[in-house]
């Protein structure tokens, strides 16, 4: 796997468990590795997706585990039974 990749990964990662100082520093080195801010926002939207996908998750086990039939909708186009990425 190329650098850039790596950072990407790990910018994605860092925006999906809310980690400020591992984003800025992954940011950093995404910088001097010549990622796009477009590169960079992608990232951040895909970690973003998977994060609020893991609340919505979270939420429906909640409502379950309290007898609650409400279900919140998860936010991947490809909804499976599982996982809200696919």
């Amino acid at each position: 796997m190329d650098e850039k990749t790596r950072i990407l990964i790990c910018i994605g990662a860092a925006t999906a468990a809310n980690c400020i100082p591992c984003f800025e520093y992954y940011f950093k080195k995404g910088e001097a590795a010549g990622l796009s801010p477009e590169e960079v926002d992608e990232a951040v939207d895909l970690g973003s997706q998977v994060h609020k996908g893991a609340h919505m998750a979270l939420r429906n086990s909640i409502a379950n585990v309290m007898g609650r039939k409400k279900s919140y909708a998860m936010p991947c186009d490809n909804q499976s039974k599982n996982s809200c990425c696919g």
